[in-house]
């Protein structure tokens, strides 16, 4: 298994475990938060303590799906030679593009008002 492979299937664990978390959140204070912490207010447990572990398990995800996505893009890029075009790579032969001459568009005759309007010119 490439490592190109090994990353994008980590990149699909954390994005689904990013997906989860954020569900979970409710940006009104509700969600899972609120039914860990009950009517009141705990000390240990509560709702705060919910609410910073949710958003420091966002932001963790989210940095390392970040980077994730950074380090395969560098192994795929390593991994097909670094060149990102035959325009930019030097030794790369010139590409030459041959049109078949059932394309080409045919001039138009003269016609004797073009011919005439030349000459009286």
């Amino acid at each position: 298994m490439s490592t190109f492979s090994i990353f994008l299937i980590l990149i699909v664990v954390v994005s689904l475990l990013l997906i989860l978390v954020v569900m979970v959140q409710n940006p009104k204070g509700g969600g899972l938060s609120s039914s860990f912490g009950g009517g009141g207010n705990q000390v240990v447990g509560g709702v705060k303590n919910t609410n910073d572990f949710l958003d420091k398990t966002t932001w963790t995800l989210a940095i390392l799906l970040v980077a994730l996505i950074l380090l395969s893009n560098i192994s795929l890029k390593s991994a097909f030679g670094g060149s990102e075009s035959r325009l930019i790579d030097e030794q790369a032969a010139p590409i030459e593009e041959v049109i078949p001459e059932e394309t080409l568009i045919p001039e138009a005759p003269a016609t004797e008002s073009s011919e005439a309007s030349e000459s009286a010119e």
